[in-house]
């Protein structure tokens, strides 16, 4: 068979081909995002893709489809699992008949999220499976085992991956799709999919002996394996799961070890006779103490999280092998856990010195040289406002020399929270600030509920024109769909007044004059004010560049004004001296501007080594 280097997130795509998935839907979002774009750059020919408008909208059309007897999976982050809750809770009763796996990436550490959360925990709420890939083979071969698994218990099934899993990359060995020989067609059965009271409550009965059955499942599944010593030393046993595995197998390369891969329903048989053989048993898992406290519930000894009253195993942040290198550390150095630990210190690992690697300075992320967000910010910090965020590229306007995001809550939360801060009579104006992308995800209701409930609030949507922070994917507004297609393309303005927003007006953010002037409009308002900040982002959209900015040095005056928009191609010497960077300027103008002394102005590619952006 061939083998391919894959990432996790491209073998899940993969998988999904491989499975005959025929409808795959889901929201942009880091660390998921690239399963979705390589199911439609790679496999569209079979296997139908979208993104929607949220993870709600994504999860329902995904459960729509398997009514019918395809098989089919949505794709979302950790927190997309919020939105799509309310689906989850009612599929896990109504049940499925074509495979439905939902693929939660979740993001130990934060790299790219506001919170952490461990997804292992909503499955246990659910009450549906949770399976956990531990490298890019697994990412593949396990969505092939959940869509099966899904059919053979009728119960929708969930993937979790994380940061590690879906951006690390690792050897594949590809197979030819499966053979499914069956027609969709859905077949009427009210008492099934109609969790009217009366219906529901059988459904009910029907959960809980699955989860039974699904228990005793995993207690014999192939993706729970026993790893033991070949030496015969038992005194040490692990259990573990995902990424967590990896970093295990090397800071404790003599224990033996239960890997998890089926989490939940707990496989309490394999638990009990894994326990049974070892001595001492320590749970390593990312995040919460989920398989820990469910082997003290059914009354098996274990360390995990805690040793005694000092922390162990961490329960935030990334597991990587440093971190169990301290963790093995300590419990060498404990009186009553390091008798079990004597024949593995005779083999000490061999580790990196870290000190001896150079170490680069700190590099924040920042908003692009020529973001239409910029401007927006710059001409608010003018201001004396209060602004609530929102998630998204424009996020970063909470950073200096901004510093121009006082809030930040949810998908959508810009909105709704300006809201509530006008209802409470705040003591400063208030703008609310969403994305394009935000706005079709969750925005539109709270916009809704302004003018329904005779708010008065002003609220800034950035329309850039692309989904930019998780790596410019096509949205509503963008009028393509996730293959290039032409598509109708939504009018965040025209979709305002819809909602009884009677004062809409479009500004282009890179014109600080009229963004000013709007914002003062509006904020003097006592209606509803909506200001559409429409630019593309220079990113999504690359064009030959033209000019870019320059700086006369007869005329600078050294006043640093030009440094308060934030703009990482705006740079200074020692001497104060500023200088424009013309590999990263793409000649905005918002520098030239601020500049009270004329001293900044635009230089011709053709006339000068310049580029292309």
């Amino acid at each position: 068979m061939e083998k391919k280097l894959l990432s996790g997130n491209e073998a899940i795509a993969r998988g999904a081909y491989e499975a005959r998935v025929s409808v795959a839907t889901g929201y942009p979002g880091t660390p998921s995002t690239e399963i979705l774009e390589n199911v439609s750059k790679s496999y569209s020919e079979t296997v139908y893709s979208e993104w929607s408008p949220n993870e709600k909208v994504a999860f329902e059309a995904a459960a729509g489809a398997t009514t019918t007897g395809a098989r089919a999976i949505t794709t979302m982050k950790l927190v997309g699992l919020n939105v799509a809750a309310d689906p989850l809770m009612t599929l896990a009763y109504t049940g499925v008949v074509g495979g439905f796996v939902a693929i939660v990436a979740d993001d130990p550490g934060m790299n790219s999220s506001q919170n952490e959360q461990d997804t292992r925990l909503f499955a246990h709420f659910a009450k549906v499976p949770v399976l956990e890939p531990s490298d890019s083979q697994e990412a593949k071969d396990f969505l092939k085992a959940g869509l099966e698994l899904s059919e053979k218990f009728s119960t929708p099934v969930i993937l979790r991956t994380t940061t590690t899993i879906s951006h690390s990359r690792g050897v594949v060995e590809l197979s030819d799709p499966v053979e499914l020989d069956r027609v969709h067609s859905f077949q009427k059965n009210p008492q099934r999919f109609v969790p009217i009271p009366a219906f529901a409550r059988q459904m009910r009965v029907r959960l809980e002996e699955r989860v039974e059955a699904l228990s005793d499942e995993a207690s014999q599944s192939p993706l729970n394996r026993v790893e033991l010593n070949a030496s015969g030393d038992r005194r040490v046993g692990i259990v573990t799961s995902g990424a967590s595995y990896q970093f295990v197998k090397e800071a404790f390369p003599d224990a033996n070890i239960l890997k998890i891969g089926f989490a939940y329903p707990f496989p309490d048989k394999l638990f009990q006779d894994f326990a049974n053989q070892v001595e001492l048993l320590v749970v390593v898992e990312e995040l919460e103490d989920f398989m820990e406290q469910h082997l003290r519930a059914i009354g098996i000894k274990t360390v995990g999280k805690k040793l005694g009253s000092e922390n162990l195993v961490p329960k935030y942040g990334p597991l990587d092998v440093d971190v169990l290198l301290e963790v093995r550390r300590k419990l060498c150095a404990d009186p009553t856990t390091s008798k079990y630990f004597e024949t593995l210190e005779e083999k000490p690992l061999n580790t990196l010195d870290k000190s001896t690697i150079p170490q680069l300075p700190a590099r924040p992320p920042v908003l692009c040289p020529g973001c239409p967000h910029r401007g927006v910010f710059y001409a608010l910090s003018k201001l004396n406002v209060v602004v609530s965020g929102d998630i998204g590229c424009y996020s970063l306007g909470v950073a200096p020399p901004l510093n121009c995001m006082d809030t930040i809550l949810c998908m959508g939360g810009g909105i709704t929270v300006a809201h509530g801060m006008d209802l409470a009579k705040n003591d400063k104006p208030v703008v609310g600030i969403v994305g394009d992308s935000t706005f079709f995800h969750s925005g539109m209701t709270g916009l809704m509920d302004i003018v329904y409930n005779k708010g008065a609030s002003t609220i800034l949507i950035l329309d850039n024109r692309i989904t930019a922070m998780t790596g410019h994917q096509d949205n509503p507004g963008t009028g393509k769909t996730i293959t290039g297609e032409e598509t109708f393309a939504a009018d965040i303005a025209q979709i305002a007044r819809a909602l009884g927003v009677k004062n809409v007006v479009e500004v282009n953010p890179g014109n600080l004059e009229e963004t000013t002037a709007a914002l003062k409009k509006a904020i003097a308002s006592d209606e509803p004010e909506v200001i559409v900040a429409k630019k593309p982002c220079p990113l999504a959209y690359r064009h030959e560049r033209k000019s870019y900015m320059h700086v006369d040095e007869t005329k600078c005056k050294k006043c640093g004004m030009c440094l308060k928009i934030g703009c990482p191609a705006i740079e200074r010497d020692a001497n104060k001296r500023v200088h424009i960077n013309d590999s990263l300027c793409v000649y905005c103008g918002l520098c030239k501007q601020v500049c009270k002394f004329s001293a900044l102005d635009k230089i011709d590619v053709e006339t000068s080594k310049g580029g292309l952006v």
